[in-house]
């Protein structure tokens, strides 16, 4: 029953926080602590060291960013996917699983969605197949990637518990399951919806002229040095 009280007011916590927004999801965590706090339950010390190597990604990728690096891994992500416009179901949600998996987080794949919905309607197939795919296997790689958060907190929590399982055995285990994951997911996908041949709604918009040829926004030139940036990154 105490473990079923706990869950309620995590799950309040959350739902209230995810309903404020911005800040609010932070302050809802701290108000479902406090109220954990009252009712017996011990606060741990603070994840320094999680905290630390988060601190540490985080600045990492912005400087990548702000050497324009992200701009060259956008570029070479940009031609996979538009190589293979018949398999952009498949392509892109694998292109967006190495994007987060080389960066550590999955905000570095948004230049990529107008990409992945302009290939797909030039190619005749929904949008909503890769685009919806391609975003769940953003996530997916987060927790497959070695420089993500959420990596630093599954070693800081794993490794007290068994010091064998540390970065190399945890990816050993994320790596393909994630991957399986987002292959089963891309072929799910894959069936999502009508053609677009065979959609009434679309269709009648096209018959209607509401749809104009897609084009995503063009992509800016790559600054100098930025290919180094990148090496250097990756390296690191």
């Amino acid at each position: 029953m105490t473990i079923l009280l706990h869950l309620a007011v995590v799950a309040a916590a959350i739902i209230a926080g995810a309903r404020s927004g911005g800040v609010g999801r932070g302050m809802g965590g701290g108000a479902g602590l406090l109220v954990l706090s009252a009712l017996g339950v011990a606060p741990t010390t603070p994840p320094v060291d999680v905290m630390l190597v988060v601190l540490a990604v985080i600045t990492a990728a912005a400087a990548l960013d702000a050497a324009g690096g992200i701009d060259v891994l956008v570029r070479v992500a940009e031609r996979v996917i538009r190589a293979r416009p018949r398999a952009v179901t498949f392509v892109a949600p694998l292109v967006t699983w190495t994007f987060t998996f080389v960066a550590g987080t999955g905000h570095v794949v948004y230049p990529l969605l107008p990409v992945i919905a302009e290939t797909a309607l030039r190619a005749g197939i929904r949008p909503e197949r890769p685009m919806g795919i391609a975003a769940i296997a953003s996530q997916q790689a987060i927790t497959a990637s070695p420089v993500s958060a959420a990596m630093a907190a599954m070693i800081a929590i794993l490794a007290p518990v068994d010091p064998s399982w540390g970065l190399g055995r945890i990816l050993l285990v994320a790596v393909p399951a994630s991957l399986a994951g987002v292959l089963a997911g891309a072929l799910a996908s894959s069936f999502v919806g009508q053609e677009l041949d065979r959609d009434p709604v679309y269709r009648a918009r096209l018959a209607a002229g509401l749809l104009v040829d897609p084009a995503a926004a063009p992509l800016p030139a790559p600054r100098p040095g930025a290919g180094r940036a990148v090496a250097v990154f990756l390296a690191a």
